[in-house]
């Protein structure tokens, strides 16, 4: 079985978004289409509350959809469909904006002392992006957890591992997404379907990711002009993208173990036009969803 190789390296890039919420952005706008068909991935990680609870108040989506997956913390959210709640450590809420969708993400003052989550943003396609939208909230204990053979285990959100199906399904780019944790000196290796985008997201450790262990057969986005070093293996808040060939992914765990976001889904091939919360394919498309942003007529369904 042929493993994939990678095409490029980066390390996510401070920023500050929302009403002041400081996170590390693993990729997003200029990056399109190189992950098509995601669009975004922030790393919102830090333990002083006035970095957080600024939260994300009340704005629009379309034309994608939104991965909210919390390690540590509480984060109340609500929307124009009238759900509301808060998820927790575990927690998972998939939410497909379709149409449109107005929510907010308000993170609440965390239990430990720390907040820790990712968002992702995945594309529509055109045929799709004014689907009703709808919202998923999957609770940690809904989340299988897989233990193989060799150690390593396995959070499983969407896509399918030795039989067992994640429990969120029927999503439009058939994307998997894998919490996986990797011992010391353990392989694991993972079929991907051909053609699909793959994504790794290192969370802690540090572990090798492709076959080959050649620093220099992979394209790397470091944090500046003298960044002179190049490395063979990865450590936290390292975006690994792979080629699109190949079967499988395969990574080994340093001698401190590995975990890592595992994160597919097939391309989409289509024209991005982008402004802020709403993605579509053309700029009449985005002027469209602005003048009905703002002269109330946004929500369809």
């Amino acid at each position: 079985m042929t493993t994939r190789k990678i095409a490029k390296v980066f390390k996510s890039i401070p920023t500050v978004e929302g009403a002041g919420v400081h996170l590390k952005r693993g990729f997003g706008y200029h990056q399109v289409p190189l992950f098509d068909p995601f669009l975004m991935l922030d790393d919102f990680h830090t333990s002083e509350p006035e970095e957080y609870l600024a939260g994300f108040p009340w704005h629009p989506h379309r034309g994608i959809e939104t991965i909210t997956y919390i390690l540590e913390g509480l984060v109340e959210h609500g929307d124009s469909m009238g759900n509301k709640g808060v998820i927790g450590a575990g927690d998972v809420q998939w939410m497909t904006a379709g149409s449109g969708i107005i929510h907010q993400e308000m993170p609440q003052l965390s239990p430990s002392g720390t907040m820790w989550g990712f968002q992702f943003w995945a594309n529509l396609p055109a045929s799709q992006k004014m689907m009703p939208p709808r919202y998923r909230d999957v609770p940690a204990d809904a989340i299988p957890l897989i233990l193989l053979d060799s150690g390593v285990s396995v959070k499983l959100v969407s896509g399918t591992l030795n039989g067992v199906a994640g429990p969120v399904k029927d999503i439009v780019i058939d994307p998997e997404l894998m919490d996986v944790t990797v011992p010391g000196g353990t392989v694991f290796e993972h079929r991907i379907t051909h053609g699909h985008t793959v994504v790794a997201y290192v969370l802690t450790g540090s572990g090798l990711f492709d076959e080959g262990r050649d620093p220099y057969s992979y394209d790397y986005s470091g944090n500046g002009w003298m960044d002179l070093e190049r490395e063979c293996s990865f450590g936290p808040e390292t975006v690994v993208l792979y080629e699109r060939e190949g079967a499988a992914v395969r990574v080994t765990a340093g001698g401190e173990g590995v975990r890592f976001l595992l994160l597919s889904g097939r391309p989409l091939g289509e024209p991005v036009a982008w402004q802020g919360p709403i993605v579509m394919n053309s700029r009449e498309e985005l002027k469209l969803a602005f003048e009905e942003y703002n002269n109330g007529t946004f929500i369809r369904s």
